[in-house]
């Protein structure tokens, strides 16, 4: 199974069972920004409690590993599980969106964009990809974020709605990575911003 695919099948699954969910983190940051490889699909999902059985119907053993009671135990602490596909080695976070404004927005600013699999499905804007990347940054420090939100920055370039980012990145603390990752553009790149 190639990323695309478990992409395909992840949209079509949360779609029809009516569970809101937006793609975001590293394949996101490809849709919007320059290519990488990744062997994960990050996903904010807004999934009840009542949903998990249907959900890990879908995603049935031998082919993937979902655990019930790790699924069912994130909705209640609204944290994440994974789905793996063991075969392949691919895996799928699924992060349960809290009751944050930041995650109201996220939510609310959502873009529909076609994926390789010719198929479409749900993503975090590319504001709130780069917001939510500088507070993976901070949390952790991996270099890969200040990459990713600087080849969306690159990519998107005049698109992007930079009062909306300024406003979150104060709300969110982030004014020092948000800072380091602008840092990361070419000369050519900041005259553009």
């Amino acid at each position: 199974m190639e990323p695309s695919e478990l992409l395909r099948q992840l949209a079509e699954t949360f779609e029809r069972l009516g569970i809101p969910y937006r793609v975001t983190g590293s394949m996101a940051t490809i849709a919007y920004g320059e290519p990488r490889f990744t062997n994960d699909i990050d996903v904010v999902v807004r999934l009840q409690l009542e949903q998990v059985n249907a959900l890990c119907a879908a995603f049935p053993q031998p082919e993937f590993y979902l655990s019930k009671e790790a699924a069912g135990q994130a909705v209640r602490g609204r944290h994440q599980f994974n789905i793996l596909h063991p075969e392949s080695g691919l895996k799928i976070d699924v992060i349960i969106a809290s009751d944050s404004a930041f995650d109201d927005s996220r939510f609310s600013r959502g873009q529909r964009l076609k994926t390789a699999a010719e198929q479409h499905a749900w993503f975090a804007s590319p504001e709130d990809v780069i917001l939510k990347k500088l507070i993976y940054f901070r949390e952790g420090g991996s270099e890969k974020h200040l990459r990713d939100i600087a080849g969306v920055l690159k990519v998107q370039g005049e698109k992007l709605d930079r009062d909306y980012i300024a406003l979150w990145v104060g709300q969110l603390n982030v004014e020092t990575e948000w800072h380091q990752a602008l840092a990361r553009l070419t000369p050519v790149d900041e005259r553009r911003d």
